[in-house]
């Protein structure tokens, strides 16, 4: 059983006394309330990880609600310690994950996408850039379930472009071989959402990458 209150981290937290656990330890209220979409990606992931549901502690797995207004994006990132299915409740869900690099450099990383309905289920691999996108007109949401308690989430643009400190320049230019100017603008945009906390992910900090 988890301690939230402890800074210590063995296997992601330190376990409770067991004198002092209760059902609350074991219970999550409130996944039946769609996450607030309302900001640039049009997306809203609630996490529900051992810092949020103590009696996660150990077990290896950890579950999100997804919500996606009418073409909203759950962009490119990865989660570097699980693997995660997707199960579609409600809308029409474009997904897909992209391979590692193959040991080849002629040979291109490959991807692989599905259209989700209601009742279909969808894998994403551990560490692997995936995401989702609602190609409906109306509303859609899904379940997620990890197998980490602690999957950390990394969202590749926000990463790249919008770092603190900024990733230099030079490097960025050499990796996206791009004009200067290109990547200027995008590290503008990232800086000026996330200084608006204009982030898709509820409850997502640093603590849990």
């Amino acid at each position: 059983m988890a301690s939230v209150l402890l800074a210590v981290f063995v296997n992601g937290k330190i376990c409770k006394n067991p004198n002092m656990v209760s059902a609350n330890d074991f219970f999550f209220p409130g996944l039946n309330k769609p996450g607030n979409t309302s900001n640039a990606q049009g997306s809203m992931v609630t996490i529900v990880n051992v810092n949020r549901f103590p009696g996660l502690n150990t077990l290896g797995i950890s579950l999100a609600r997804i919500d996606y207004a009418p073409y909203g994006l759950n962009p490119p990132h990865s989660h570097p310690r699980a693997s995660e299915f997707l199960f579609c409740v409600e809308g029409t869900l474009f997904v897909g994950f992209v391979t590692s690099n193959p040991e080849d450099p002629n040979v291109k990383n490959k991807l692989f996408t599905k259209t989700l309905y209601p009742g279909d289920v969808f894998v994403f691999p551990q560490g692997l850039i995936h995401f989702q996108y609602n190609v409906g007109k109306t509303n859609a949401f899904a379940f997620a379930g990890l197998s980490s308690q602690y999957p950390g989430v990394i969202t590749i643009a926000n990463a790249v472009f919008g770092s603190d400190p900024p990733i230099n320049l030079d490097v960025l230019t050499k990796a996206f071989q791009v004009d200067a100017n290109v990547i200027k603008y995008l590290q503008a945009q990232f800086k000026h959402r996330l200084g608006n906390k204009n982030i898709h992910h509820e409850f997502v900090g640093l603590k849990d990458i």
